[in-house]
């Protein structure tokens, strides 16, 4: 797989600055080392008997992130911008935090500037006032959710005025945190940004609570919003369980990719369905899903149903446009499946007692997790270390639990889904005992789903 991936990183130019953190090039002096420019590990680690692996071309390897004894930028000399785009999400503040505090602290870089708002920010007709960033500004502010630097959706396609202004403000390198429609944003600035010919680093920092971005092995706020997404899981759980016939239904985020559904279902222990964008139910009919949760009541006179918001969006009336990120907009099927739910089973003159929570909010304002403050902590290190070593147009991830460079072209060229013959669905089957397929015609399926992955291929 990996040789039709590049995974070359883009640079500033050589770097002959050394750098004013004091580590090691050596092993076995108990001094925490450098990582030099030609430490890589494979992205494909599947293998077979016999296999012969290598030689490897650069472009099929991912760079290593971390300090290097030699930087590009002087650090006297550095204005360094931080910007928050898209909608909330768990350890953003700790990410910021992150980055201002190994800027200031092991760099001494002495100019961070806040941009307010996202990408609107950098647009002059919205009047927002750059925030000076220091250590004391940011020392408590991962105790908080949300931003200190405010978030909008929006602005990034504004690629020419947002250069402009980052020329304007003489910054020599900017960290952009947020998904995959403000990280092809931030590409298209950096482009722009090399065509006039400035050295201006552009450093992401994948924020995408859906866990969609490809190549990383997950997105920070993620493992927050399963632990606080089980929380609402446990509550639908314990309602349902109280009632005759009761019915817990929990709506997740989850535009195109169930990660978080899935990820719940596993952790909770108390779903009995989950319903997510990468595999299609019916709704009525022997084998559609409202006869398997009739069964299911029958049985054990209760039910929790976890659905992702972008599931079963083939039912309903599709919704025209997008929004401001560029998303195109859902038909809720929270209440779609809630309505339905309670109009089939008074149809059969059953009983019912539903509970409908969506707590999508809720978890992206929350505070993050202890596991997210260590993964943001580490994710604005490695970025700084990339952007003062001259690295740019790049994102900072984890893969086979290594953080690496990876291009932005590339993270951002196909979404992340769960593979519904996978390991990690085939679990969630075991988890829930739901039925593998809940279809009334199985050969329609498997066409129309095999027309929908090569539709994703695309």
């Amino acid at each position: 797989m990996s040789d039709t991936n590049d995974f070359t990183i883009a640079t500033l130019g050589p770097c002959k600055v050394t750098s004013p953190i004091k580590l090691s090039s050596v092993e076995g002096d108990f001094i925490a080392n450098y990582v030099d420019d030609d430490e890589f590990i494979r992205y494909n680690v599947n293998a077979s008997i016999d296999e012969v692996v290598g030689p490897s071309k650069r472009s099929e390897l991912l760079e290593k992130a971390g300090p290097r004894e030699k930087i590009f930028f002087n650090p006297n000399h550095v204005h360094a911008a931080i910007v928050t785009c898209g909608g909330l999400c768990p350890g953003l503040n700790d990410v910021i935090r992150a980055i201002v505090r190994c800027l200031w602290n092991r760099y001494g870089v002495r100019r961070i500037s806040g941009i307010r708002f996202g990408f609107k920010g950098l647009l002059p007709e919205y009047g927002f006032e750059i925030l000076p960033l220091t250590p004391e500004v940011v020392d408590d502010c991962h105790k908080t959710g949300g931003s200190i630097l405010g978030s909008s959706r929006g602005g990034g396609d504004r690629v020419v005025e947002i250069a402009d202004a980052i020329e304007n403000l003489n910054l020599n390198m900017v960290f952009i945190i947020g998904g995959d429609g403000t990280q092809r944003g931030s590409l298209e600035v950096a482009e722009e940004i090399e065509r006039r010919g400035l050295k201006i680093a552009v450093v992401g920092i994948p924020k995408t609570v859906d866990n969609d971005l490809s190549f990383i092995q997950k997105s920070f706020g993620f493992d927050t919003a399963v632990v606080k997404a089980a929380e609402s899981v446990a509550a639908a759980h314990m309602e349902a369980h109280s009632q005759i016939n009761g019915i817990g239904l929990v709506k997740l985020m989850g535009r195109e990719s169930g990660f978080i559904a899935t990820h719940t279902a596993i952790a909770s222990h108390e779903a009995n369905f989950v319903l997510i964008p990468e595999v299609p139910f019916d709704l009525d009919g022997p084998q559609g899903f409202l006869h398997h949760l009739e069964e299911r009541l029958r049985r054990r006179q209760h039910a929790v149903i976890v659905v992702a918001e972008g599931a079963g969006q083939d039912l309903m009336k599709g919704v025209e446009g997008s929004d401001a990120s560029g998303n195109k907009k859902l038909a809720d099927i929270g209440t779609f499946l809630k309505d339905r739910i309670e109009a089939y089973f008074k149809s059969i003159g059953m009983h019912i007692n539903l509970k409908y929570i969506d707590p999508s909010y809720q978890i992206r304002s929350a505070p993050a997790a202890p596991i997210d403050s260590i993964y943001c902590e580490r994710l604005g290190n490695n970025a700084v270390h990339a952007a003062m070593a001259g690295k740019t147009k790049l994102l900072i991830g984890l893969v086979h639990s290594k953080f690496v460079h990876l291009p932005i072209k590339l993270t951002t060229s196909k979404r992340n889904y769960v593979d519904p013959e996978g390991s990690l669905w085939r679990d969630c089957l075991d988890a829930t005992s739901q039925p593998v397929l809940m279809v009334n015609d199985k050969d329609s399926f498997l066409r129309n789903s095999r027309e929908r992955q090569g539709h994703k291929n695309k």
